[in-house]
């Protein structure tokens, strides 16, 4: 059974030149559109600055300065001064629903194919991430949604409806929200999107990690996990893939199995509601290696 596709809501995409004429209006500060930015689900944009600097157009739909300051930005500017390569924020706006940032373009380019050296490498900034935000009480939790949708993202009908594959896997999801905390427990900077599409590099060394815009407080090693994801499908040399998954074998099941479904339900809403049920199968597969 595959039910009929219905027209899920699909996340709001970045109108580049569009946001760079409201942010001039907002601000007074004129940048030049130079074109997308490679990869990334909802948009971002190379511009140059009245200086002639490069930067990135980054643009958070449906967002407050206010909530992005009392976590995600906060969150990249302690991993900054603790060596991690952040990209600095060099302005924020609120134009309209969304935060506008731009943000440092940092050297080197998007790992497509992780491989071991830069897994190890990878390793090492996600230990780098613990226990970075115990002065920093005021940073929220980072949520879960195994229970309840999240906003835009998570959706829980999606997978309800979309065969019987993904409710199995809602439902599992839910058995294990009911077990755990809606919220990472722990006082460490969690990146949220940690994967190589979000990692720059270059000459073999890693040079940034880069769209912090979901960063929370939590445990670090959920960010693990969510390289596993994005390494799925040949993404990674099959000795990264093996000591990644080794690294995975070792954690708490507190902490491996309600990450791994957060991610199972994320990966599975998203590919329901925006591409192919190849794709949407293609995540599933994935899901079921640990959450039976």
């Amino acid at each position: 059974m595959t039910s009929p596709s219905p027209r899920w809501t699909r996340v709001e995409r970045l109108d580049a030149a569009k946001t760079l004429d409201a942010l001039h209006a907002r601000t007074g500060v004129r940048l030049t559109l130079e074109g997308p930015c490679p990869g990334g689900q909802v948009g971002t944009a190379y511009v140059r600055g009245p200086d002639h600097r490069r930067s990135v157009l980054k643009w958070r739909p449906h967002s407050r300065v206010a909530d992005l300051e009392a976590g995600p930005l906060t969150v990249s500017r302690v991993l900054r001064s603790a060596g991690c390569p952040a990209p600095a924020t060099e302005l924020v706006a609120q134009v309209g629903h969304a935060v506008v940032m731009v943000q440092e373009l940092l050297p080197g380019t998007k790992v497509d194919h992780l491989d071991h050296p830069t897994l190890i490498q990878a390793l090492a900034l996600n230990r780098l991430q613990a226990g970075r935000l115990a002065d920093h009480p005021e940073i929220p939790a980072a949520e879960l949604f195994l229970r309840q949708d999240g906003p835009g993202y998570c959706l829980h009908e999606p997978l309800r409806r979309h065969n019987r594959r993904s409710a199995a896997l809602e439902r599992r999801v839910a058995e294990i929200g009911a077990g755990h905390p809606d919220r990472l427990s722990g006082d460490d900077a969690v990146h949220m999107d940690f994967h190589p599409g979000n990692l720059l590099a270059a000459g073999g060394s890693i040079t940034g990690v880069v769209d912090w815009d979901g960063a929370a407080r939590g445990d670090h090693r959920f960010d693990l996990v969510t390289l596993r994801f994005g390494i799925h499908g040949g993404g990674a040399d099959p000795a990264a893939t093996r000591h990644l998954d080794a690294v995975l074998d070792a954690l708490p099941e507190d902490v491996l199995r309600p990450a791994w479904a957060h991610m199972s339900l994320r990966m599975a809403d998203w590919a329901i509601r925006h591409f192919a049920p190849s794709d949407v199968e293609h995540w599933l597969d994935l899901a079921e290696q640990r959450l039976d």
